[in-house]
């Protein structure tokens, strides 16, 4: 049989109530002798322990049997139900072996009374009910908190599942748009196409490291961004255009890693890129901590399919640190997203 050691709880409730619980039944067993007989006190003191440390331990060893039988937060009306069983099976065997003992030995003339094992089973199912309770709110916050826990940790592995998967989506398209522009300058101009891998080798060593990473500072972003857009421009030349206005104050805090990378890619997607019809895109800080991407609007004629893979991957991000006042705007010529941005305790 596997005995369970007591919770510290358990035992400092055992030995704070014991003084009480002898005091109480010497004044049932000799209510005018008491408080002046020693005799009364040499006796009940390791008589009354004795039998309560026997009680108590047995209390505890089914309170935890029952806890392993029924552990759930769902479970909790059978796990009470089924303490309430150590009220006739613990506690008033108990209450009626201490007054067995005093009228069976005659100790200190000692004689039982009906009112004695009344008030006797009055103080121990009290007893009984206060530390039970007490037991029991203790156990039910213990599962509370790791059932929040448990939430907690399913829901960050769910979105590292979700992150490495979108990784997984971004990085090799990404990677094939490149490999197309640098074929192309290739043919047409081999100093540019030399430049352009240059820039392409930091680029990707720089979405390799901070992909995982999971946080970067405003200053990594924005020199980040500034590389990124010169591979882009290669690509698109005149069509896309970028204005930044960045408060050198926030250089210092963080946001979720290439969020700028996934909105930049998000707009080039899905707007028309040419000579003609610019896509112009803007950012820059505002008060409140916040980082604003904006970009006029101007649909494909032929909408590319939106899967939102990079909206939600900045979101998750943001949830999963906790953090609030991620927007995303959508008016009829523009599209704005704002950046909560972190402080940095480092």
């Amino acid at each position: 049989m596997k005995f369970s050691r007591p919770l510290r709880v358990q035992v400092i409730g055992f030995w704070v109530s014991m003084p009480f619980i002898v005091l109480a039944y010497n004044a049932i067993l000799y209510p005018g002798r008491f408080l002046a007989d020693w005799r009364v006190w040499a006796v009940s003191w390791p008589l009354i322990y004795g039998i309560g440390i026997v009680s108590w331990y047995a209390h505890i060893q089914y309170d935890h049997a029952i806890r392993r039988q029924f552990p759930t937060l769902e479970e909790t009306r059978k796990r009470i139900l089924y303490k309430a069983l150590t009220n006739p099976f613990i506690m008033t065997p108990s209450v009626l072996l201490i007054f067995w003992i005093y009228d069976h030995w005659h100790i200190l003339g000692y004689q039982m009374r009906v009112r004695d094992l009344k008030w006797g089973y009055l103080i121990g199912l009290s007893i009984n009910l206060l530390f039970d309770t007490l037991w029991e709110v203790l156990f039910l916050l213990e599962k509370y908190r790791e059932s929040v826990q448990e939430k907690t940790l399913l829901e960050k592995m769910s979105m590292e599942h979700e992150f490495e998967n979108l990784k997984g989506q971004i990085n090799p398209h990404f990677l094939f748009n490149c490999f197309n522009t640098l074929s192309s300058l290739i043919e047409e101009d081999r100093t540019e196409a030399e430049r352009f891998l240059d820039e392409l080798s930091k680029v990707y060593r720089y979405l390799l490291r901070n992909n995982d990473s999971g946080v970067s500072t405003v200053e990594k972003e924005i020199r980040f961004i500034q590389s990124y857009f010169q591979l882009l421009r290669t690509r698109y030349g005149e069509g896309l255009q970028l204005n930044m206005d960045i408060d050198r104050r926030y250089y210092s805090y963080q946001l979720p890693s290439l969020s700028l990378q996934l909105l930049v890619e998000n707009a080039v997607k899905h707007n028309i890129v040419s000579r003609q019809q610019p896509l112009v895109m803007d950012i820059f800080t505002t008060a409140g901590n916040r980082l604003v991407v904006n970009n006029n609007l101007q649909r494909k004629a032929l909408a590319v399919a939106s899967t939102r893979i990079g909206l939600r991957n900045i979101e998750a991000k943001y949830r999963l640190m906790k953090e609030e006042g991620f927007q995303v705007v959508e008016g009829e010529k523009n599209f704005m997203v704002v950046l909560p941005l972190i402080w940095n305790n480092n």
